[in-house]
């Protein structure tokens, strides 16, 4: 009997016959041969039918199909050095699964929001299967990280009562008879994990009703959030280029395909795994931006242009330190023999893909968070939970908050965040 394989399994079948389930993403025919470009979900590569060597039916079956068509093809699995996957199949026999007609993402060019519009046939492609395989695999190595480093996942919810980041940038829904948002993190609940179990790490959505319209937002989009317990700042840098550099290296070891699918250059990879990554102050950050001509001033935030032009100044990751408290939010320990800056730090990525974590060192004082909290104008009432967290046992803490999008597209070398998730929600987009 012949063995059903998957296309990514060809090398092991070489000179043997094997069947594949697969669709068809295009096709070309020259008289007595048709080259059928195959894909199955796991890869893709090319059918050979040659007219001699097959029924009549076959081979007009062969001709006739239509892009995405499905079927069941059986045939020889051979070497093809050509492609980028090396193997391809000489095809004996066809028989169709799915008819296609008229699939609407041809071959040709078509715009952004065209392409958008059809994210659910989009998806397809080789370029967008290659970014999703990367995506899938850079979620498999976080877990893996975590779990070697002592981590366990904390779930926190997506329904809150109040802004983690005491921001308006909110989505509001009725929760019977109160507010409620979506969440825009889930830090402080990863807090009161970390008081329970040391060391924790959250991994799920979040929402942010930014009202941007850049490459590097989306409304909806994934978070990694560690937090730990009995750890200082500088503990928790060290595990924030560790992460970002397992993440690199496990792409590169096994996404060598997908990466050949994008074209991103291997080499360029290969630099961000070498640690430590560099550390600059804020202070050094304005005093850099001023000489290169940029019209900032101590106390301001940075934008795209400016992270992009800090990040250019280095080969690696840089981490910018210490920023001022008034563009940071409440729950950040302030820093020792400073009256004006938060023990944080960003990480900006280079190639121009700009902040991708943002941590910072917790206070742990009572009386102090309550203070900061009283400062920024928020509730009491809704954090009395969270202020809770430094009567029982008040520890040093520290974590940090990567954005799974920005760091799959400066990975994969994207344009846009909106390819790096399946169904990207943007402010003028939420279908499909």
């Amino acid at each position: 009997m012949t063995e059903q394989i998957r296309i990514k399994d060809a090398s092991q079948h070489v000179d043997q016959e094997v069947t594949i389930n697969a669709w068809l993403t295009d096709k070309r025919s020259s008289g007595k041969i048709a080259f059928l470009q195959l894909r199955d979900g796991s890869a893709f590569f090319q059918g050979v039918v040659l007219k001699n060597a097959v029924s009549e039916e076959v081979f007009a079956t062969a001709k006739e199909m239509r892009q995405e068509t499905s079927m069941t093809i059986t045939g020889v699995i051979h070497e093809d050095s050509r492609s980028h996957f090396g193997y391809e199949i000489e095809v004996h026999d066809i028989q169709v699964v799915g008819e296609s007609e008229d699939y609407p993402i041809t071959p040709k060019e078509h715009g952004i929001e065209f392409l958008l519009d059809h994210r659910h046939l989009w998806l397809r492609s080789k370029r967008q299967f290659a970014i999703q395989k990367i995506r899938n695999e850079m979620i498999r190595a976080t877990y893996e990280f975590f779990n070697n480093e002592g981590f366990i996942k904390m779930d926190p919810p997506i329904l809150t009562g109040s802004a983690p980041e005491g921001t308006t940038e909110l989505f509001e829904t009725e929760y019977f008879d109160k507010p409620a948002y979506l969440s825009q993190s889930g830090q402080l609940y990863a807090e009161a994990g970390a008081m329970a179990y040391g060391k924790v790490f959250t991994f799920g959505p979040v929402f942010r009703a930014e009202k941007s319209k850049t490459r590097r937002h989306l409304t909806e989009f994934w978070m990694i959030e560690p937090e730990m317990a009995f750890m200082h700042q500088a503990e928790s840098l060290e595990i924030q280029e560790r992460y970002i550099a397992f993440l690199v290296q496990s792409v590169i070891d096994n996404c060598e395909y997908e990466l050949k699918l994008i074209d991103r250059d291997v080499e360029t990879l290969k630099k961000y795994t070498k640690l430590p990554y560099p550390r600059i102050r804020y202070d050094e950050a304005i005093e850099m931006l001023q000489k290169a001509d940029f019209d900032v001033k101590w106390g301001d935030d940075f934008g795209s242009p400016e992270e992009t032009y800090l990040s250019d100044q280095f080969e690696q990751p840089v981490f910018v330190l210490n920023y001022p408290k008034a563009i940071k939010p409440f729950y950040m320990l302030p820093e020792a023999g400073r009256d004006d800056t938060y023990v944080c730090a960003d990480l900006l990525a280079p190639e121009g893909y700009g902040e991708i974590i943002g941590g910072s060192e917790r206070e742990v004082d009572y009386d102090k968070l309550k203070a900061q909290i009283v400062a920024k104008g928020l509730s009491l009432d809704e954090y009395d939970w969270y202020l809770d967290l430094r009567k029982y046992g008040s520890v040093p803490h520290s974590g940090f908050g990567l954005g799974f999008e920005r760091a799959i597209t400066w990975i994969c070398h994207l344009d846009h965040l909106r390819e790096a998730i399946p169904f990207p929600r943007m402010i003028n987009r939420i279908k499909p």
